[in-house]
């Protein structure tokens, strides 16, 4: 049945039904109110046998400051499907607060595609943001007071790579000087806080399979390196039992629901340039499990959230993703270069042809906005059409799940076209971490070269000596622009792509590989979203929209 919303903005049907939709049992689920459940990991692995459903990315092209509507393509994709008569779910991250109270907005898509109770999701929802800030921070706490007593461990506190974290953009706390006010106040020493999104323990509990998995990667982080650069990990400080403590629940995959009533998983948020940028491994073979079809989306374009997806989350989770679709806007086409080849439509081509490096056989999406002009959409679509590439306009904003039936129907025949096609990786993890970046900047950004900075150079061969050669790589880059300069719009054609640091995620299990200025702590606006908003006399929330 497709749902309906109410006046109230609340979802037309409770969580249990929606629940009992994917063939979940509604007394094993945990209830947090009406309308959101946590789903217990033991329903993924009393099902570890079935088989998986289809599996489809939601990635796009190169995008404006202002994103182009991946999150609600996904949905409208997912109801569209629904619509269809298929049995569909998606699978998203959770929201920062940082964006929402800043200039961005929530995560929980725009018009008649949204995820909802939206107000609920994209505030406090279920206190899994705070865990995973609980236990970064209580590692943080326990490394300082190491130092505190006596530094058994020779930890050189110039070394310390752990940063704390929260979620709201402080920009005054990306550089701080802690430890001060005497011997009792703890030992002195240079930090500072990212959000919380880019904790390495977030991109953890994204991967992580169970309980057991969850802690030996807790128990791998490096927190710093001793004065002889050997790494200290969680485990030395004996902080890893803990953070499984404070992770327990946010552990389980979060359960609720499209406008239209489509079931939407909706669990953690790593950001797409510092981490893998997509929800977790659980909820998403959890998802396959329950329904024929598994919409997800990766943060950024192909060349950023796709290859992340791949080449981490895939490979770490065993996923075999059959499709991507790229969401296209025409504000997009123009914003780099207009309806040109080494401009908008050159950048598009150049994201069709990294999903074909993949092995797989993209899908256009054009996200439709009320001021494009007819003839703008058919230069897309007339250059999909040379590209050999099913595109297709999406009107889910408007008309929800009913206005993305057509991209629906063009996501099925470029599935059943190319059956069994398998994801295929650009890069071995027996490469070298400078042939794994080049491989990355060659083929998918299409770059010249790639050079590394003296400081990076030093990275590396700390990275090497301690034997993390042999982990993928997570690039962090702009996301504004192919290559590593958010001036270079469209297509841009031998450039150079220049990386200044590598940083270790040993828990997570990849290496952070810095090129240009990278913020994992954002700043807020002149003018805030959050100045918009306050409480009613009635207790009516305004102004989060």
């Amino acid at each position: 049945m497709i749902g309906q919303m109410n006046e109230s903005g609340r979802p037309s049907r409770r969580v249990v039904e929606v629940a009992k939709e994917l063939g979940l049992d509604p007394e094993a689920i945990l209830l947090h109110g009406h309308y959101i459940a946590k789903i217990p990991i033991d329903e993924l692995l009393e099902r570890q046998n079935r088989p998986d459903g289809t599996l489809i990315l939601v990635t796009a092209m190169t995008p404006t400051p202002h994103g182009e509507g991946k999150t609600t393509t996904t949905i409208g994709l997912g109801d569209g499907l629904r619509h269809l008569g298929h049995k569909a779910a998606i699978c998203l991250r959770e929201p920062s607060l940082g964006p929402y109270f800043g200039i961005k907005g929530g995560g929980t898509g725009s018009g008649r595609a949204q995820v909802v109770p939206a107000e609920d999701i994209n505030l406090h929802f279920v206190g899994d943001m705070y865990a995973v800030e609980k236990a970064n921070n209580l590692l943080a706490a326990m490394v300082d007071n190491h130092l505190q007593h006596g530094n058994a461990l020779g930890l050189d506190s110039r070394r310390i790579v752990l940063r704390r974290v929260i979620d709201l953009n402080d920009r005054a706390l990306r550089d701080i000087i802690i430890g001060l006010g005497g011997v009792k106040n703890g030992v002195p020493r240079r930090d500072g806080f990212n959000i919380t999104p880019a904790s390495e323990v977030m991109a953890i509990l994204c991967l992580a399979r169970d309980y057991a998995d969850l802690g030996e990667r807790l128990g791998n982080m490096v927190v710093g390196f001793t004065y002889d650069g050997a790494p200290v990990r969680a485990r030395d400080i004996q902080a890893e039992g803990a953070m499984q403590v404070l992770l327990r629940d946010a552990i389980h995959p979060n359960l609720v629901q499209t406008m239209e009533g489509t079931p939407a998983f909706v669990h953690a948020g790593p950001f797409a340039n510092i981490a893998q940028g997509t929800n977790t491994a659980i909820a998403t073979r959890l998802a396959l499990k329950l329904a024929d079809y598994v919409v997800t989306e990766a943060g950024f374009a192909t060349d950023l959230g796709a290859e992340k997806f791949f080449h981490i989350k895939c490979r770490s989770a065993g996923l075999d993703p059959r499709t991507a679709v790229i969401v296209v806007s025409v504000r997009a086409v123009e914003y780099h270069g207009g309806f040109t080849p080494d401009g908008g439509l050159g950048n598009l081509a150049k994201h069709i042809e990294n999903i074909r490096l993949f092995g797989l056989e993209p899908v256009v999406a054009i996200n439709r906005f009320a001021d494009d002009k007819p003839e703008e959409l058919k230069k897309i679509l007339d250059f999909c059409q040379s590209q050999g590439v099913e595109a297709a306009v999406g009107e889910h904003y408007s008309l929800g799940g009913k206005g993305a039936t057509a991209l629906a129907k063009a996501v099925l025949r470029v599935i059943e076209k190319n059956g069994k096609a398998k994801l295929r990786y650009l890069y071995d993890l027996d490469d070298s971490l400078t042939t794994k970046v080049t491989k990355i900047a060659k083929q998918l950004y299409g770059a010249a070269e790639v050079f590394f900075d003296r400081n990076a150079k030093q990275d590396l061969a700390l990275l090497n000596k301690n034997g993390f050669g042999k982990l993928p790589v997570c690039i962090a880059k702009t996301p504004l622009s192919l290559s590593d300069d958010p001036a270079l719009r469209g297509r841009p054609r031998d450039f150079r792509i220049a990386v200044n640091e590598l940083r270790v995620s040993a828990g997570a299990g990849f290496v952070v590989v810095i090129c240009g200025s990278i913020l994992t702590m954002p700043g807020l606006p002149k003018v805030p979203a959050a100045v918009r908003m306050k409480v009613l006399p009635d207790g009516q929330a305004i102004g989060l929209a």
